[in-house]
């Protein structure tokens, strides 16, 4: 079973507010979604913290 939790996040292209859909279940991963407004292509970077959260990190492409 997928546990996706719903993030809101800011586009490092375009800069508008997004809803996505993160799968924090697998723990510490990357991966690439385009933005729902400007279609760029935007890097995800999940990390886990010292209490076990996921924290949500993304950037652009080039960086």
């Amino acid at each position: 079973m997928l546990y996706q939790k719903e993030t809101y996040i800011n586009c490092p292209y375009c800069g508008e507010s997004i809803d996505v859909l993160v799968d924090d279940s697998s723990g510490e991963q990357s991966y690439y979604e385009d933005c729902s407004v400007c279609c760029a292509p935007i890097l995800f970077v999940l990390t886990e913290d010292e209490s076990g959260e996921i924290q949500v990190d993304v950037r652009r492409d080039d960086e």
